[in-house]
């Protein structure tokens, strides 16, 4: 048996697989946001670890026989986090999230002074990324900053928790901006330009490796062997990828989390900074990934719901019972609610409706919010294009995935079949399998492709008012731009 536990942003998941990779038992803690000042997003690392705790207990509770069979448990976790610890490994202060723009200009000053991020780093450095992050640490919060023992990603303090080893994995590291992507190691030249060492950062494994076990006080704890391995495990979209069989040349996927993103394999580094896209490892050895990143795609959706008193579920019927005439009305919705990645890079991007009217239904506000999710996801698909980057099929997971309506918009929108799969918590399932790996499993057996729950065709007859929407929109983010500057 093999656990795979998933730290995203808004709930910490798990999932155990067994010998043959099926689904055995899930649970799941549903995590908040703290929000104290405009473009702050963090959380309280203890929350993680009582989730976690959490999650176990019901796990162990469901499947008490399975439980005891763990062998091996696999880590994944929303990206870019700064995790601080001191010299006696306490918490510094709450982590910082990667959907937290608060560091906008020491982003600026880092590429004015060390064009290396866009080299060596392989990535423009944004808002979103770690390396800024404590750069703005050490500038407003200086007393915190002198006390750096340890910077962990979010996973990483979940693993330091269970096996009292500072570890990472290539995957989430390269989010820092702190590694040579391509020879998959921490640059000491990086590091520098935010007054760290290499001491004050984890030892790095492959997602597949081993990279501890977990300790005897826990293992007791939670009723299992002090033998269980805990695999490196990778950052949340690369877990997803191993999670659907994304682990060669040109496999891509398109999570539609709390952000959303489109991630497709490649063989070696493909660097394209410039444009927005993010090259990273890959959670697998000697291969590497490209995403476009936008920051608020399903907690869109979530967003409204709560502005509406209405759940998800209830809003999408409405949405599902408009004609395609009350579509072509709806509002037209940029989805910046916390600024954006790709491609803009712009981290005072807000979220906006167009062409509200007297007549706008609950519906119809649902229908434009998903759109213009969608639309963003189209921008991101675009530059990955014009990096040279072929995509024939998606396959898409993350909360997002579980609405057809969605998932035919998006084929409908970029123009490529769409496929999902039964399982819908990938990250969760990607954990589990490099467990499996770094168990002595075999990667064709354990990185298999699920089987395809639905398929999703581009309609032509769609293409052709959506691609007028879509021009709507790109116009309405420019002048949106140029409102801004207007504003006191």
């Amino acid at each position: 048996m093999y656990l795979g536990i998933d730290l995203g942003t808004s709930e910490l998941k798990a999932v155990l697989i067994d010998g043959g990779g099926e689904i055995v038992a899930s649970s799941h803690m549903a995590l908040t946001v703290q929000r104290p000042y405009p473009q702050w997003a963090e959380q309280s690392p203890d929350s993680w670890w009582e989730a976690t705790n959490a999650v176990a207990a019901t796990l162990r509770q469901k499947a008490p026989k399975e439980w005891a069979a763990i062998k091996a448990i696999g880590l994944s976790g929303q990206m870019h986090g700064a995790v601080l610890l001191d010299q006696k490994n306490n918490v510094l202060r709450d982590c910082i999230l990667w959907n937290d723009t608060r560091s906008a200009n020491e982003c600026n000053w880092l590429m004015e002074n060390y064009p290396q991020f866009l080299t060596i780093g392989a990535n423009l450095v944004m808002p979103g990324f770690t390396a800024p992050k404590l750069l703005w640490v050490e500038r407003h919060e200086p007393e915190i900053f002198s006390q750096i023992g340890k910077v962990l990603l979010p996973k990483d303090y979940l693993r330091w928790k269970m096996t009292r080893e500072f570890v990472s994995e290539m995957s989430d590291a390269a989010g820092t901006l702190w590694l040579d992507v391509a020879k998959r190691d921490w640059s000491d030249e990086l590091l520098a330009a935010t007054n760290l060492t290499r001491e004050q950062m984890p030892s790095l494994v492959e997602g597949s490796e081993k990279s501890s076990v977990l300790s005897a006080d826990l293992a007791s704890h939670w009723g299992l062997s002090a033998d269980v391995i805990v695999a490196g495990g990778g950052g949340d979209n690369a877990a997803s990828a191993v999670g659907v069989g994304a682990i060669n040349e040109g496999d891509a996927l398109i999570s539609l989390g709390t952000s959303g993103v489109i991630f497709v394999v490649n063989n070696q580094l493909q660097a394209a900074p410039h444009k927005g896209v993010h090259a990273f490892a890959h959670a697998l050895p000697n291969r590497w990934h490209q995403m476009s990143v936008m920051l608020s795609a399903a907690n869109c959706l979530r967003w409204l719901c709560q502005l509406l008193s209405t759940t998800e579920n209830q809003l999408m019927d409405e949405v599902g019972q408009l004609s395609e005439e009350q579509k072509k009305q709806s509002p037209v919705f940029l989805p910046y609610l916390s600024g954006e990645r790709t491609p803009h890079n712009d981290p005072f991007a807000t979220g906006s409706f167009f062409a509200l009217k007297n007549e706008t239904t609950r519906g119809q506000l649902g229908f434009a919010v998903i759109e213009g999710v969608t639309f963003a996801l189209a921008d991101g698909m675009q530059v990955l294009k014009e990096t040279g980057t072929q995509v024939s099929c998606c396959s898409l997971t993350g909360g997002g995935a579980r609405s057809p309506i969605w998932a035919q918009l998006i084929a409908d929108v970029i123009d490529i079949p769409i496929v999902t799969h039964p399982a819908s918590s990938s990250g969760a399932l990607g954990a589990a399998r490099l467990a499996w790996l770094a168990d002595g499993g075999i990667e064709e057996l354990v990185c298999r492709k699920p089987d395809v729950l639905s398929t999703f065709l581009p309609c032509k007859d769609n293409q052709v008012w959506l691609k007028q929407r879509l021009d709507v929109f790109r116009l309405l983010y420019q002048q949106q731009k140029q409102a801004r500057a207007l504003m006191p």
